[in-house]
């Protein structure tokens, strides 16, 4: 594998491994894929592709949609023989002229990075207007969040680690704070040999499951059963919110 920047490693340890979720987008695409053919599919937030190439390895034609320029560089080297397009754009913004597709994604707690709800309340238009008449939108919320603070002595994910080109890499959450409209999760991600750590800070919006499904019929979607996806020992549990066109 080529790596292209510290970006996309980084990027690889702290969300390549997570696989539970898979099974449940490849269900998805089986179930909107119109008359046996395999399901046409937007990734929202595909960084290097841990879902897009999931998919297309199972036969769909993915587009793998990312605002970071340097995550879809590193999607187009893996992508190899399979069915996968790349665009880098805005997911409260994206205009694919002519695109139609079966199913639209959004996994990881992507739209809770969006900036409250009238951006999620766009994104989800966006998505609407890229949907085929029936199509279906999916996108995974956490709600259940346990703060901890590693330098109190609380409990704490153990650290990923990778050598890569002969440099250790180690990231690790330390310190995860629930706010009264957000969530901050604080990683600390240190290159052996290459000086201390660097803190990295996520702010995730704090939304729940009714609220997100209530912004989607005002964008013309209607709300079907949600999946609950269970926690792992490294990753916390959530919600998979469902809506159809």
């Amino acid at each position: 594998m080529v790596v292209s920047s510290a970006a996309v490693i980084w990027h690889d340890l702290e969300c390549g491994a997570y696989a539970a979720d898979l099974p449940l987008w490849r269900e998805l695409a089986m179930r909107s894929a119109a008359g046996g053919e395999p399901a046409r599919v937007l990734d929202v937030g595909a960084g290097t592709g841990r879902v897009a190439l999931n998919l297309a390895r199972a036969g769909h034609h993915v587009t793998a949609l990312d605002l970071d320029a340097e995550l879809l560089d590193a999607l187009r080297e893996r992508i190899g023989e399979h069915e996968v397009e790349t665009l880098c754009a805005d997911a409260r913004t994206f205009d694919l002229r002519g695109e139609d597709f079966d199913l639209c994604l959004m996994p990881m707690q992507t739209v809770q990075l969006l900036g409250g709800s009238a951006a999620r309340t766009e994104f989800l238009r966006r998505a609407r207007a890229h949907l085929r008449p029936g199509g279906l939108l999916a996108a995974s919320i956490i709600t259940a969040v346990e703060p901890f603070d590693r330098a109190h002595g609380d409990p704490a994910p153990s650290p990923e680690v990778a050598r890569v080109n002969g440099a250790i890499y180690e990231t690790r959450a330390v310190r995860v704070s629930v706010l009264q409209e957000s969530v901050l999760i604080e990683r600390e991600r240190r290159i052996h040999g290459d000086g201390g750590p660097v803190r990295d800070v996520i702010e995730l919006d704090r939304v729940t499951a009714y609220e997100l499904e209530r912004e989607a019929i005002e964008a013309g979607l209607r709300p079907e059963r949600a999946r609950e996806l269970r926690p792992t020992r490294d990753h916390v549990g959530s919600t998979v919110v469902i809506l159809r066109a």
